[in-house]
């Protein structure tokens, strides 16, 4: 088990000083998660971004990030955005989105960063893979994933793998509804099969301690924040909500259609899936949130 550590800002002060750390996709989801703890930590955040020009980009510009235009089609543009570069944060999505995930175009778009990584020699990267995606889960856009920690395997570079579980922010779109009184979540999951989940923040959170403090994380870890059963993450929305919650089991065939994430819900119910260690997260990230505490943050549940 990982012993307590230091707050990050007490990292920097007790290590020798990262200059550098850039951040890929910092105006997306993970990468402002990244963006944002390295900021509120004090570090120097080169981000990564297909246009300068965007309200996000803007803003973190205005929070003193150093804006870099990049392109994964270019690999010279990459390169050139890593190079004196510290430490170096990514991930990938399909291209175009999970309707019909392109993770043939996933796995590419890996590849080239961590090319571009070994390329411009960063001392240290962190990729943000999926929980699962070492253990044969026969989910595409895990598998994809996969792929690209095998290819920074294989460039022998210094790499921290860290493996999010199910995000709490799904549930901005799979959200619960209230019918008659009740709120009701739907779901293509067994009422009793548990689901780990995390919040996005404390991905951001986890992923920062691992570019300023590298031993304070193993080579590789799964992350998450909580585990429920489908009745109670109703009852924890309901609970939220003021109101009687129940659940209802979806049929996978909900799913028809999109084979991606089809698949991914199958795989949900063939337990034990994600198999992070709460205890071991929470040692590293004392602050983790639970799917409660993320609602209390200012994630409602659905109103009356």
């Amino acid at each position: 088990m990982l012993g307590l550590i230091p707050t990050m800002k007490e990292s920097i002060m007790t290590e020798e000083p990262i200059r550098t750390i850039a951040v890929f996709a910092a105006t997306g989801s993970q990468g402002g998660a990244v963006t944002d703890a390295l900021l509120e930590a004090g570090v120097r955040v080169r981000a990564l971004v297909r246009s300068t020009a965007s309200p996000k980009a803007a803003a973190l510009a205005e929070r003193g990030a150093e804006l870099v235009r990049v392109d994964v089609e270019e690999p010279s543009s990459l390169v050139a955005a890593l190079e004196g570069a510290d430490a170096f944060w990514f991930m990938t999505i399909p291209p175009g989105g999970m309707q019909d995930a392109d993770t043939a175009g996933e796995t590419r778009q890996g590849i080239a960063l961590a090319d571009a990584a070994a390329a411009a020699g960063v001392p240290h990267v962190v990729f943000n893979s999926v929980g699962g995606a070492d253990r044969s889960s026969g989910v595409p856009h895990f598998d994809s994933k996969y792929l690209v920690e095998e290819h920074l395997t294989s460039l022998g570079l210094n790499t921290t793998i860290v493996r999010p579980v199910f995000f709490m922010e799904n549930f901005t779109f799979m959200a619960p509804t209230v019918e008659d009184g009740t709120l009701v979540l739907r779901l293509p999951i067994p009422a009793d099969v548990p689901l780990q989940m995390i919040a996005v923040r404390d991905v951001g959170i986890i992923a920062a301690q691992a570019l300023l403090d590298q031993a304070s994380l193993p080579a590789a870890i799964e992350i998450a924040g909580d585990e429920l059963t489908g009745e109670e993450i109703a009852s924890i929305h309901g609970g939220r909500a003021g109101l009687p919650a129940r659940y209802e089991a979806l049929p996978l065939g909900v799913m028809d259609g999109q084979d991606d994430l089809q698949a991914m819900f199958r795989w949900f119910a063939e337990t034990p899936a994600y198999q992070a260690d709460l205890d071991q997260v929470r040692q590293v990230h004392p602050g983790l949130r639970t799917l409660g505490t993320w609602l209390d943050a200012g994630h409602a549940p659905a109103a009356p």
